[in-house]
């Protein structure tokens, strides 16, 4: 591959070169131009600031004055040339922010110099003398680093950084300049560990903070967050840009406000999604923290953009009946199923192990399958398959089984309960499982999903009543409901039961199942399994099962990211995925080369055949190496693993700290110490993320820090972020990785061709084998499971795709309802949508009385047309001529509200209009009735219009929120139903995308008819001033936030090797047995009961049209 590699390199070119030959002009034009500022003061270097904002107030000036302009047209004009105009005025902000850009890039070598000039000043100067501006002031109450004094104010080097005083010691380097030019450029600046990336992004930040836009950047967790805004800001309030941190302050707050109207705003990536969410489940326009998105520069890149990218954010609420479920009824089945199998499975191995042993690879293969099949995960298994030639016998009978589409696969199963397949991740029961679960119910159907298509056929068939046909179908559902939940429940307790493992996947705390991320080894407070899988573990670990919710509204990531004008990133691993950085974002990814050559030594890894030896073997390279007084530090992948060293190292008397999801408390003293001499510290990927280890030179004179990874991770990013905790600024150091053929990554995807080699050489226990190709092997058996874990994501993000095009047609109506300016031109599109409907949906059955009902239940007003005229006019002339009349009985009617609601209005402001300044006005439609918030002062002098304008926004906003609510749970239903289709060979996400948009379309058909059946309908119960209130500010319902995690387990982030269909498919068990494509089957027409034998797959397109049935 390398040789390849470098063939394609010498025609094509190498792509860092290129991106650096292209960059290099932009480091050149800096240094000039910092030769130029040196020479400036204190104060004209800070009124380069004043003077590039100038520049780009000058050039967008032209697009500002259009836009003013039609915003005033649009107060005053018609429906129809108001859409017109909001469009201009939409093009207009396009071609500005284009025109900003222009700006920006020619000034980018400006101001970087600026910016490393100013830290230059910082680092030279204790104090610098500035002539005070009111910004100046304003922050010298705040800060205590500026001191004022006359006219002069004193900026001071030394300052509070999140409760760490600080003195600037940073300037730029060349490769730095590099760096900020690409993130201004909206790429990902790969950077090395150590090199200074929070440093790097103040250039791209002060850059693009110099249109007012505002600058977002986004880190992985709250202390990062709270210290970079503490660090860096000082350096960009010196020029009088305006810092703060979301997370300092409360949610929907006016501080937090404040906070998003700054010119640079730090925060989570997880409080800027559950802002946006928020904002957009606000009732009030003074409820909105957030500004459009305009530019983000996301720290840790490929944390946040891949590794949380499938976790939705999630705000929920109550649900009826959540308390509702099976999991503790189940539970004791499926227990008892487990260890049935278990204690079964262990003389079925034994067996095996004699039949092998005896040279009967045939029958002992099957039963090594059957035991592999039924508990893969058992340590007795993998202890016998990590010996000399065991993994060839069982990969060849299970490709001997898998042939012909796994046609005798169920001659192994046959004597197991249930069936586990580990690299796609799916249960199922077999017949013998649903066989045990019916004896222990006495109920032969309890697990059996009835055949909807053939009990339907049966049930038309019958010669019984329409109205008990209906009830007997109803009856039907219901069943299959109850079932389909009931398998889905136990799908998942088999999975808690047989999959996920405690101190692995979780770690329960505090009477709580709390997830660690694979990634970072951190506890993952508030993150919840999705699908019901997080209720089945917390049943099995004998916890508190959390009530279901119902989401409010959701976002993923993913979507939430995509939605800024300009993105950037900076991370030190993102060159292995920058396939999916390109394919889903976009984002191009650029090494920065290193400002000092790397010394660390990077060695080939160890591979053993067993665990119990590499871990020997990592045990006497600890020791060697504390003898030496170098510091090492011990990379595990899972909390079991690294309490099991610290035990190891205990018997050998050797002092260790343990640094895990279990003991995160003590994070920074371990880090602390890490970097001592002959230090030990055993880490699970926490210390991989972030962490900054000190050396001192008696620790880089003895060979620096030693990196010890005890297994390959299942994805590279991970292992070069451990790696890169050596070596930083061109420090001395090494990294060794320790490999067993039982590690979850080689016995799953690893190369056969690496336990074949190793029997051949016929390497003995405790040897071990040490060489580039195997190194190689190791990183292909990685690239597979990113390959998977690509394909996990990109899958989830399509069926998100769907969610998000309906979420921004409905959030974008709710704005324009809480603003307010574009409401009139919806309810216009309202009207028209709702004509349409109505028109096309009775005028081809030639219904005129049911359009004549439906016209009088949204808009209170009979037919226009005659009978005759309904008939003979097309329907797009009825729908226009229906349109301009009910728009103007619309006008009419909000017109008289206002006249009828006035006096009423004048009343209160004379007799009370200095107690009062919001008021509530009652509003009913004869069956509900609405409270709206109005300003009293507004209502009085605009003479009832503003109260009728407020009508309208509470209507419009109180409806979209009861029916998207609504929606959001059907949509939760469709996407967990549609997984039944792959058993019926389709694929789930077309029919996914075709119901959810007749969903859509039926729930903002619903949103229509009812904002309109209310406005028309909607008047003062009766004009009565003692009906109005004093509006009071309302308390907010206390909603959940957390983050669904899409079960993140080895197995799962590895789920589907083996199949391009990458969701979680849900235990079905059939009536009928499964029938090929191939096979004939006979079908009867449901009509006419004509029957004809044609092949199965023939038969599916007239099944599913409904006119034919297969009969039994």
């Amino acid at each position: 591959m390398s040789i390849l590699n470098s063939v394609i390199k010498l025609f094509v070119g190498d792509k860092q070169q290129k991106d650096l030959k292209i960059l290099q002009p932009v480091v050149e034009s800096t240094k000039k131009f910092e030769a130029e500022f040196a020479k400036l003061s204190h104060d004209e270097l800070r009124g380069k600031t004043i003077e590039f904002k100038n520049k780009i107030a000058a050039a967008t000036a032209e697009f500002n004055s259009k836009i003013e302009t039609l915003e005033e047209e649009a107060k005053s004009a018609e429906i129809d040339r108001q859409e017109d105009i909001y469009a201009e005025i939409d093009n207009l902000k396009d071609e500005a922010y284009k025109i900003s850009e222009e700006v920006l890039l020619e000034i980018m070598p400006e101001a970087f110099a600026v910016m490393k000039e100013t830290a230059k000043r910082f680092v030279e100067n204790e104090e610098i003398e500035v002539t005070a501006t009111p910004f100046d002031r304003e922050l010298s109450a705040e800060r205590d680093n500026i001191t004022l004094e006359d006219e002069k104010a004193y900026w001071a080097n030394s300052w509070d950084a999140a409760g760490k005083p600080v003195t600037w010691d940073m300037v730029h380097y060349d490769v730095q300049l590099i760096g900020g030019s690409v993130l201004h450029q909206g790429k990902i600046a790969e950077m090395m560990t150590g090199e200074g990336k929070t440093l790097v992004s103040t250039l791209p930040v002060y850059l693009n903070a110099l249109t007012g836009n505002g600058v977002h950047v986004v880190t992985v967790n709250d202390y990062l967050a709270k210290r970079d805004k503490a660090w860096m800001g000082p350096i960009f309030e010196f020029h009088g840009l305006s810092t703060d941190c979301i997370d300092y302050h409360q949610p929907n707050s006016d501080a937090r406000r404040k906070a998003y109207n700054a010119d640079i705003t730090y925060g989570t990536n997880n409080e800027f999604g559950f802002d946006y969410l928020r904002d957009n489940m606000a009732s009030s326009k003074d409820d909105l923290v957030q500004r459009a998105p305009n530019y983000a520069i996301i720290d840790e890149v490929d944390s946040v953009l891949i590794d949380d990218a499938r976790t939705p954010l999630i705000i929920s609420g109550p649900v009826p009946k959540g308390d509702v479920h099976e999991f503790n009824e189940l539970k004791p089945l499926v227990a008892d199923l487990v260890t049935l199998q278990k204690q079964h499975l262990v003389s079925v191995l034994a067996e095996a192990k004699k039949l092998i042993a005896a040279g009967d690879d045939k029958e002992g293969g099957k039963l090594l399958l059957r035991v592999y099949r039924g508990l893969p995960k058992n340590k007795a298994l993998i202890k016998f398959l990590s010996q000399e030639g065991i993994k060839q016998i069982l990969q060849k009978t299970e490709n001997f089984y898998m042939q012909d589409n796994n046609k005798l696969m169920p001659e192994v199963d046959e004597d197991l309960w249930f069936v586990v397949e580990e690299k796609n991740n799916q249960i199922d029961l077999t017949d013998k499982g649903i066989a045990h679960l019916s004896e222990k119910t006495n109920n032969d159907t309890f697990f059996v999903l009835p055949d909807i298509g053939v009990k339907i056929g049966e049930i038309d068939e019958s010669e019984d009543a329409p109205e008990k046909k209906a009830a007997l179908k109803e009856e039907l559902y219901k069943d299959f409901s109850i079932k389909s939940e009931r398998i889905h429940t136990m799908n998942q307790l088999l999975k808690a039961y047989t999959v996920f493992e405690k101190d692995v996947e979780y770690v329960v705390m505090d009477n709580k199942v709390m997830i660690v991320d694979e990634q970072t080894g951190r506890i993952m407070d508030g993150r919840r399994y999705s699908d019901g899988l997080h209720q089945a573990i917390e049943a099995k670990e004998n916890v508190k099962i959390e009530d279901a919710t119902q989401t409010f509204a959701t976002v993923t990531l993913q979507n939430y990211f995509r939605m800024y004008r300009k993105l950037s990133g900076m991370t030190g691993t993102a060159i292995t995925e920058a396939g999916e950085f390109w394919e889903i974002y976009k984002l191009d990814v650029v090494e920065i080369p290193t400002n000092k050559p790397i010394a660390r030594d990077d060695k080939e890894d160890l591979v053993y055949k067993t665990a119990r030896e590499k871990y020997n073997a990592v045990i006497d390279d600890i020791v060697k190496l504390v003898e030496q007084k170098r510091p090492v530090l011990v990379g595990t992948t899972s909390v079991e693993i690294s309490e099991l060293l610290g035990r190891m190292l205990q018997m050998r008397k050797i002092p260790h700290n343990i640094l895990n999801a279990k003991l995160h408390k003590r994070e920074a003293d371990v880090v602390a110490e890490a970097g001592k001499p002959g230090q030990v510290t055993i880490a699970t990927n926490m210390a991989g993320r972030g962490t900054d280890i000190k050396l001192t030179e008696e620790v880089k004179a003895a060979g620096g820090l030693a990196i010890i990874g005890t297994e390959r991770h299942d994805s590279r990013r991970v292992d070069r972020q451990l790696r890169g905790r050596a070596g930083r600024q061109g420090d001395v150091g090494s990294s060794q990785f320790y490999v067993a053929l039982d590690d979850n990554l080689m016995r799953l995807f690893g190369s056969d061709r690496i336990a074949k080699m190793m029997d051949r050489m016929g390497l003995k226990e405790g040897e071990v084998i040490q060489h580039s190709m195997i190194t190689k092997s190791i990183e292909r058996a990685q690239k597979k499971v990113e390959e998977n874990n690509f394909g996990i994501r990109k899958r989830l993000l399509e069926y998100d795709d769907i969610m998000n095009a309906q979420r921004e047609f409905v959030y974008k109506r709710r704005r324009h309802a809480l603003d307010g300016k574009r409401l009139q031109v919806d309810i216009a599109n309202m009207i028209y949508d709702t004509c349409e409907s109505i028109v096309n949906s009775n005028k081809g059955v030639k219904d005129f009385q049911n359009f004549e009902f439906e016209l009088i239940r949204f808009s209170s007003m009979t037919s226009p047309f005659s009978e005759e005229e309904f008939e003979k006019l097309s329907e797009k002339e009825i729908t226009d001529k229906l349109y301009e009349i009910i728009t103007e009985h619309y006008k009419n009617k909000i017109a008289r509200n206002a006249e009828i609601a006035f006096p009423v209005i004048k009343n209160v402001f004379e007799n009370e209009g200095d107690r009062y300044e919001r008021i509530v006005v009652p509003f009913t439609d004869g069956i509900k009735t609405l409270q709206v918030v109005t300003n009293l002062k507004e209502a009085y002098e605009s003479n009832g219009k503003s109260l009728i304008n407020d009508f309208e926004k509470n209507i419009t906003l109180a409806i979209i929120d009861e029916n998207w609510k609504d929606h959001l749970r059907k949509m939760d239903d469709l996407k967990q139903s549609v997984q039944n289709a792959s058993y019926e060979q389709k694929d789930p996400l077309l029919i996914y995308k075709f119901e959810a948009f007749e969903l859509f379309k039926t729930t903002v058909d619903e949103i229509n008819k009812e904002v309109l059946s209310f406005l028309f309908k909607g008047e003062l119960p009766t004009q009565d001033s003692s009906q109005i209130s004093e509006a009071r500010q309302q308390k907010r319902e206390k909603l959940n936030l957390r983050k669904d995690d899409v079960q993140n387990s080895t197995e799962q982030a590895i789920s589907n090797s083996r199949q391009q269909q990458h969701e979680p498919v849900e235990t079905i068990v059939r009536e009928r047995p499964k029938i090929g494509r191939n096979e004939r089957v006979t079908i009867k027409n449901v009509m006419s009961g004509a029957e004809k034998e044609v092949k199965y797959k023939q038969a599916i397109p007239l099944i599913e049209k409904g006119e034919w049935v297969l009969k039994s």
